[in-house]
């Protein structure tokens, strides 16, 4: 639990510092975090259907994986809300293979669908997914005009 106190915040951090390096609007990106904050982590614990774990490799934990339910969608949809390896293992195949545990662990919850948001600027994720199967749904695009 001790974890989990220290890593939903570090979390939304990271989350808000994207949303943000991707073009929002500072203040709607809090505002919208803040929101999902809550709904997801009610008085800062996994709310009903969201699973935080370690991603381990023999005793070491080399990252974390969020998975959940999303909001709206047919019942058997999952979604990666996050998956972070640790600076000092990156490039070494865990993401790769932490999405492909999470694609067995959903279906082996009934799960017959799998998605996650991937940032503009975050290329190396954006290649690890293609590579994977992910297929892109939507684009969001903007041009900064001032």
């Amino acid at each position: 639990m001790e974890a989990l106190a220290i890593w939903i915040p570090r979390s939304m951090d990271d989350y808000l510092r994207q949303r943000i390096g991707a073009g929002e609007d500072p203040q709607a990106a809090r505002d919208h975090v803040a929101s999902q904050q809550e709904q997801f982590f009610p008085a800062g614990r996994p709310g009903d259907g969201q699973f935080i774990m370690d991603v381990v490799d023999g005793d070491q934990v080399v990252g974390t994986l969020w998975l959940g339910r999303p909001v709206t969608g047919p019942p058997d949809a999952w979604f990666v809300y996050n998956i972070e390896i640790d600076a000092e293992f990156r490039s070494r195949g865990y993401g790769r293979a932490t999405m492909r545990c999470a694609e067995a662990w959903v279906r082996e919850r009934g799960g017959s669908r799998l998605g996650l948001n991937v940032f503009g600027p975050n290329v190396v994720a954006r290649a690890l997914y293609d590579s994977l199967g992910y297929q892109v749904q939507a684009t969001a695009m903007f041009k900064d005009l001032g």
